[in-house]
C-alpha cells in the first residue's frame, strides 16, 4: 500500500519452485466457515470508572476568546447519533440547549462564586511569587490557535532539499535563481551559471517550462522534462528535450506530442546515451547528437504490456518510483522489467467533474480504467531482461539487425512459477554483475539471485541463487519479507574489495532486528553484520565514503528517534564489528534525516524535531563547516507566540508487548481529576508503519488540543515498525485482529485515568487507520463512543494483491483470515457515533470499500451514522477544496457529539 495517513510478458516463464508456494503459515486463525468474527477481544464486558452521570451538572471551561456559546451547561448525551446534524449544516460549535436557558440563573450564581475564588487564588499567587526563589521555566505563548493557523502555513516547517549534481563533482549542488540554473561548489565556495532558463526553448523558439532536468556525465548536455502530465502517485508523462549547454540549442529526443506520452527518460552513467520509454516500449538514444536515431529495443508495448516502467501495482507497492530500468555502471548494458497485465482484471471508476470549478455541470461522466490486481486474481507477469547496447552497436547496428536479438531473458533455478513471482529489487553490483530479489505472493519464500553477464555464452542468462529469504531463509520466522530496495554496492574505489563486486544490504539479525550486513564477494551466502542490537536501521544506507571506508546510516535508536551514525566496513571476514559512532546528539530526544553527496563528502542534515526544524549542509571532513539552508525563524517565532499542546511520550504493556505512546494534552491541562477531558485516539497501525515519533508537528491534532481542549493519544500497536520482527509478525495472516486489541486495551487504560471522561473516548484514522477505527467499532468493546474513518479498507478482497497477500496470503489459502480481517459484523456501528468519508476518485483504496460498508449498513438497518463522499478526490482528498473541508467536517462532527472543552463537576 502505500496506504497513507494524513502524507504509487509472454516470454520465458520456466522454473518450477522447489520452495513452499503460498502456504498458510499462520495458526489459530478462525474457521473459514465463520461468517462473523467475535465482536470483542477482551475478557468479559468493560466497566469504565464512574464519571459524571447524565443528571450531573457539567460546566465547560471557556475563555474570553470563545464565542457566546462557549460557556454552557451541557447534559451528557447518551443517545444514538442522528443525521443530518450540525456537522452537515457546517456548524462547529453546539447550539444553546433548553438546559442552558433553564439554568441561566444557576450559571450566574456559579459565575459569582467562581470569580470570588479566582480573585482569592490570584492574591495568594502574587504573595507566593515574591517568596519563590526556584528556577523559572519558559512556557509557550498564549495566543489561541484556530483552524486557519493549521492550514495557512503558520506552523509549516520549510525543509529544503539539495539536488546533488554528481557529474560536477562531490559537494556540488544546483540552484535555480535569477533565471539561471546554477551550480554551487561547496569545496571552492563558488557559484557558476550552468544554463539560462530562457535559452531552453522548444522547436518554435518558445521557452520551455522545465519540470525536471538532469546533467549528462560529460556535463555537455541537459536532459529536460517539459509538458508534465501526472499519472499515478509517482508516475507522469512529459516531452523530453536535450539542451546543448555550449551551443545554447535545444532539440526533442522524439517529436513532442500533445498530450505528452514519454513516461521516463534518463542519462547513461557515463557518456551521453539516453534510455527512455514511450508507449510502454524501451528505446535507447546512443548519443545526445540531434542527428542520433533512437534504437527501439522492444516493439510489443501496449496498454497491458510494459517495458522499463512499472504498472500501477509495481509502482505503488514495490518500487515507489516511475521506472523499471537500470543502466550498468559502465553504460554498456540496460536491465529492465517487462510486466504483462493482459490477464489482470480492469477496474473502472467515474470522474464526475474533470474541472476545478465546483459549479461546473458535466452532463456525461468520464471514466478511469485501470488494471488493478486484487487478492487471488492474476498479478502482472514479470520477467527480467538485459539489452546489450555495446554488442548491438559493435555488431548489429550497421547491419540493420533488430535490437531484440541482443536481449537476454534472465532465468534461475528455484524460480517461483511466474504467476506466483514478484521481483522486488534489481541492482547492478558490478559492470557485469547483477543482483535481483524475488519473492512469492505470500512473501514468505524468496531468492536473492546473482547473474554474471560477461561474455557471449547464453549460460550467462541463468542466475545462481546465493541467498534464501523467508521462513527457511534469512528471516527465519513466520513473518513476511520486506519489499525495500536496500542493496548498496561497495564502491570500486575501496581497493580491499577490488574485483569482488561486494555489496551491503539491510538484513534481519537472528533476533529479528534490521541491520547492515556485508556480502563479500557477491556470491557470498553468509552476512557479515556491521551493526547489531535491539534497535533497527531506518530506511536504506545513506552513503559510503570510499576514502574513509565508512558507511553512513540513520538508526531508530531508540525506536521513536532517528540519529545519524557511521560504521567502518570490515575488510576481512575475521574483522569484528565496532560500535557505530553517532554524528548527532544522542543525549537528547531527536529526529534527524540525512542526504549524502555522491561520494559522501558532504550531507544535508535535517533536524525534524521535537524542536523547531532546521536544515544545514555538513562537511564530513571539517567539523567547523556549517552551511545553513533553513532555520525556520518564522516558525520558531510562531511557536513562541501561540499556545501549544503538551506532548507526553510513554509506553504501555499489552499482552507482554511494550508499545510506544504519544499523548497530546491541552495547554494548562488540569490532570488532578477534577476536570474530565475527551480523548480521541489517532490510529494508523499498518504493517511497518510508525506514528509515534519525535518529529515536530503542529497539525489538526494540535488544534484539537488547543482549540477544543481535547486529548489525542496515538499508540503504535503490534505490526508497526522499528521495534523488531517479533512485534511485527503477529499480524501476518490476520490483519486487524491484534492491532484492534491493542487499541481497545489502550483505550481501557486511558479510561481509568483520573483526568479522562470515559464517556467521551473515540478513535479516528485515515486509510489503514480508517480500517482500524472501523475494526474497533466492530469489536463492540463498549469503550469508544465515537469513531471516524476516512478512506478506509473495509474488505481486504477489495485492495491490491501485492500489498494484501504479503500479509494475508491469497484468499483461497486463508479464507477465514480474510473474513476476520474485514468489516463483517456491523452491529457495533449501531452503538457509537460513526463518521465515514471517502473520495469517489480514489485509485488506491477504492470507493467500493465504503460502498460495501454502506450496503452492510442498509442490510442491518444501521442508520445513526454520518457519511460524506468527496467528489472525484483521490486517496488524499484534496480536489476542489476537499483537504480543508474534510478536517472541518471531522471537527464539526466532534464538537456536535462531544461538545467543546473539558468538563468539570461543580
Amino acid at each position: 500500500m502505500r496506504l497513507s495517513g494524513e502524507e504509487g510478458t509472454p516470454l520465458d516463464h520456466s522454473g518450477p519452485s522447489n520452495g513452499p508456494e503460498m502456504r498458510q503459515t499462520g495458526s489459530g486463525l478462525v474457521d473459514p466457515l465463520i461468517v462473523r468474527p467475535q465482536t470483542y477481544y477482551g475478557e468479559g464486558p468493560f466497566d469504565p470508572p464512574s464519571s459524571d452521570d447524565e443528571d450531573d451538572i457539567i460546566v465547560r471551561r471557556g475563555s474570553q476568546e470563545d464565542d457566546a456559546e462557549s460557556l454552557s451547561l451541557l447534559p451528557v448525551n447518551k443517545s444514538v447519533p442522528t443525521s443530518p446534524g450540525r456537522a452537515e449544516r457546517g456548524d462547529v460549535s453546539p447550539r444553546r440547549s433548553a438546559t442552558y436557558e433553564k439554568s441561566r440563573s444557576s450559571v450566574r450564581l456559579l459565575a459569582i462564586i467562581l470569580v470570588t475564588l479566582v480573585s482569592l487564588a490570584a492574591l495568594i499567587g502574587v504573595l507566593a511569587g515574591f517568596a519563590y526563589s526556584g528556577k523559572s521555566y519558559f512556557t509557550p505563548g498564549r495566543r489561541r490557535i484556530t483552524m486557519d493557523h493549521i492550514f495557512n502555513g503558520t506552523f509549516w516547517a520549510r525543509q529544503p532539499d539539495l539536488n546533488w549534481v554528481a557529474e560536477a563533482g562531490d559537494g556540488v549542488f544546483s540552484l535555480s535563481e535569477g533565471g539561471y540554473i546554477k551550480l554551487v561548489d561547496l569545496k571552492s565556495n563558488t557559484t557558476t551559471n550552468l544554463v539560462r532558463n530562457s535559452d531552453v526553448q522548444d522547436e518554435h523558439g518558445n521557452p520551455l517550462w522545465i519540470s525536471n532536468w538532469k546533467l549528462s556525465d560529460d556535463m555537455k548536455y541537459l536532459l529536460v522534462k517539459a509538458d508534465y502530465r501526472k499519472q499515478w502517485r509517482w508516475s507522469s508523462f512529459g516531452n523530453y528535450y536535450v539542451h546543448d549547454i555550449a551551443q545554447k540549442t535545444t532539440h526533442p529526443i522524439i517529436p513532442p506530442s500533445n498530450p505528452s506520452k514519454t513516461a521516463y527518460a534518463t542519462w547513461a552513467p557515463t557518456g551521453n546515451a539516453i534510455a527512455f520509454v514511450t508507449d510502454n516500449d524501451l528505446y535507447i538514444l546512443p548519443s545526445a547528437d540531434p542527428k542520433a536515431t533512437p534504437i527501439r529495443v522492444t516493439t510489443t508495448g501496449n496498454a497491458s504490456l510494459f517495458h522499463g516502467v512499472p504498472d500501477w501495482v509495481y509502482e505503488e507497492e514495490i518500487f515507489s518510483a516511475d521506472y523499471a530500468l537500470w543502466w550498468s555502471p559502465d553504460s554498456k548494458k540496460v536491465a529492465f522489467l517487462a510486466l504483462d497485465e493482459t490477464a489482470v482484471p480492469e477496474f473502472t471508476f467515474p470522474i464526475y467533474n474533470p474541472t476545478e470549478d465546483a459549479n461546473a455541470v458535466i452532463p456525461y461522466t468520464e471514466e478511469v480504467v485501470m488494471k488493478y490486481p486484487k487478492p487471488g486474481y492474476p498479478n502482472p507477469l514479470v520477467s527480467v531482461h538485459i539489452f546489450d547496447l555495446e554488442k548491438y552497436l559493435e555488431i548489429d547496428a550497421g547491419s540493420g539487425i533488430d535490437a531484440k536479438y541482443e536481449i537476454l531473458t534472465l532465468d534461475w533455478d528455484q524460480r517461483h512459477p511466474i504467476t506466483n513471482s514478484i521481483i522486488s529489487e534489481v541492482t547492478w553490483v558490478g559492470n557485469s554483475s547483477l543482483m535481483l530479489k524475488e519473492v512469492n505472493r505470500n512473501a514468505d519464500d524468496g531468492n536473492v539471485v546473482l547473474f554474471e553477464l560477461e561474455g557471449d555464452s547464453l549460460a550467462r542468462a541463468r542466475g545462481t541463487v546465493v541467498r534464501k529469504l523467508g521462513k527457511n531463509g534469512e528471516q527465519g520466522d513466520s513473518g513476511w519479507i520486506d519489499h525495500d530496495q536496500s542493496i548498496y554496492p561497495v564502491p570500486v574505489a575501496l581497493s580491499a574489495f577490488a574485483g569482488t563486486n561486494a555489496y551491503l544490504d539491510i538484513v534481519p539479525t537472528p533476533d529479528g532486528y534490521n541491520h547492515i550486513a556485508l556480502f563479500n564477494p557477491a556470491n557470498s551466502k553468509t552476512p557479515q553484520f556491521l551493526t547489531s542490537g535491539e534497535w533497527e536501521v531506518a530506511g536504506n544506507i545513506r552513503g559510503v565514503d570510499a576514502k574513509k571506508g565508512l558507511v553512513y546510516f540513520v538508526a531508530a535508536k531508540p525506536s521513536t528517534e532517528r540519529h545519524l551514525f557511521s560504521v567502518p566496513i570490515p575488510t576481512s571476514s575475521s574483522q569484528k564489528a565496532v560500535e557505530p559512532q553517532p554524528l548527532t546528539d544522542v543525549t537528547k530526544p531527536s529526529y534527524y534525516n540525512a542526504k549524502f553527496s555522491p561520494e559522501a563528502g558532504f550531507y544535508v542534515l535535517g533536524y525534524l524535531g521535537p524542536g523547531t526544524p532546521w536544515t544545514k549542509v555538513v562537511d564530513a571532513n571539517k567539523t567547523d563547516f556549517e552551511f545553513v539552508l533553513e532555520s525556520n525563524n518564522d516558525l520558531n517565532n510562531a511557536t513562541q507566540e501561540y499556545e501549544a499542546a503538551n506532548i507526553v511520550h510513554s509506553t504501555i504493556i499489552i499482552d507482554g508487548n511494550e508499545l510506544n505512546v504519544k499523548e497530546l494534552r491541552p495547554p494548562r491541562m488540569d490532570d488532578s481529576g477534577r476536570t474530565k477531558y475527551p480523548v480521541l485516539f489517532r490510529v494508523y497501525g499498518g504493517p511497518v508503519s510508525q506514528l509515534v515519533d519525535q518529529r515536530f508537528s503542529r497539525d489538526w491534532h494540535e488544534y484539537l488540543a488547543c482549540g477544543l481542549q481535547y486529548i489525542t493519544v496515538t499508540v503504535d500497536g503490534r505490526g508497526t515498525g522499528f521495534k523488531g520482527r517479533k512485534l511485527r509478525n503477529p499480524v501476518k495472516g490476520n490483519l486487524g485482529f491484534w492491532e484492534t486489541r491493542d487499541q481497545i486495551e489502550a483505550a481501557k487504560a486511558w479510561a481509568k485515568k483520573p483526568y479522562v471522561d470515559p464517556k467521551r473516548i473515540g478513535i479516528w484514522g485515515w486509510s489503514y487507520g480508517g480500517f482500524m477505527s472501523s475494526k474497533v467499532v466492530e469489536a463492540d468493546a463498549k469503550i469508544h463512543s465515537l469513531a471516524m474513518a476516512v478512506a478506509p479498507v473495509t474488505s481486504w478482497r477489495l485492495y491490491d494483491s501485492i500489498y494484501t497477500e504479503r500479509y494475508m496470503n491469497v484468499p483461497e489459502l486463508n479464507a477465514g483470515g480474510y473474513v476476520n480481517a474485514s468489516i463483517s459484523n456491523v452491529e457495533g456501528f449501531k452503538k457509537v457515533d460513526y463518521l465515514l468519508a471517502h473520495g469517489s476518485g480514489d485509485d488506491n483504496v477504492h470507493y467500493a470499500n465504503s460502498a460495501h460498508l454502506l450496503d452492510m449498513f442498509t442490510r442491518e438497518q444501521v442508520r445513526g451514522f454520518r457519511f460524506r463522499m468527496f467528489t472525484d478526490s483521490d486517496h488524499s482528498i484534496n480536489r476542489r477544496g476537499g483537504q480543508r473541508e474534510v478536517y472541518e467536517y471531522l471537527t464539526g462532527f466532534l464538537v456536535e457529539k462531544w461538545g467543546k472543552g473539558a468538563r468539570k463537576r461543580e
